[in-house]
């Protein structure tokens, strides 16, 4: 039972940061896996529902806006991965991690640098996690379409930059974050 771990959203300015985790099933293979950075939306989308469908458990956690101001973003990060390895309905062996850190958990776990792009179970975490963190932004658009964040998700582009400086942040920004932090924030 090995269980793959990818969070998405470590460098936007707003929103949460989202992690899954997802124990692949070997006798029902999901064709396409893949870093979810390198593929479209749509085939995103198919291979999320194709992994909640086919996996044998799977598991979506987030960190808050204020846990990544009240921690800082890798702890925040690693409070999520943890939140979605213990909600898992199955227990692993062992933990796989993309990237250079784990988070404590009472399982053993390996980090693995650029595993979602190499390791199956980490590939299925990464879409989860990016189509679930997708989603929660779509959300906070539909409360703050002056942000643009179904266009940017909350990174610092220059369409997002212009709406903080003629707008001001809202609560779903990052106010720990220099860009953000030079503005006075909404009550």
């Amino acid at each position: 039972m090995i269980c793959g771990v990818d969070e998405a959203g470590r460098g936007p300015l707003a929103g949460p940061v989202v992690a899954a985790a997802v124990i692949l099933d070997p006798t029902r293979p999901i064709d396409g896996l893949a870093d979810s950075k390198k593929l479209t939306p749509a085939k995103r989308a198919r291979l999320a529902d194709a992994i909640r469908a086919k996996a044998l458990a799977w598991h979506v956690a987030v960190a808050s806006v204020e846990e990544i101001d009240t921690l800082n973003i890798l702890q925040a990060t690693l409070l999520a991965m943890q939140r979605a390895v213990a909600g898992l309905a199955i227990r692993p062996h062992e933990v796989l991690i993309d990237g250079n850190r784990c988070p404590s958990l009472d399982i053993p776990a390996r980090a693995i640098v650029g595993g979602d792009a190499t390791v199956a179970s980490i590939s299925a975490a990464s879409i989860l996690a990016k189509t679930a963190r997708d989603a929660i932004m779509l959300d906070l658009h539909a409360r703050h379409p002056q942000y643009g964040f179904d266009r940017h998700m909350g990174y610092g582009t220059a369409e997002h930059l212009a709406a903080l400086r003629a707008h001001g942040p809202c609560r779903a920004h990052r106010k720990s974050f220099a860009p953000v932090r030079q503005f006075e924030l909404f009550a």
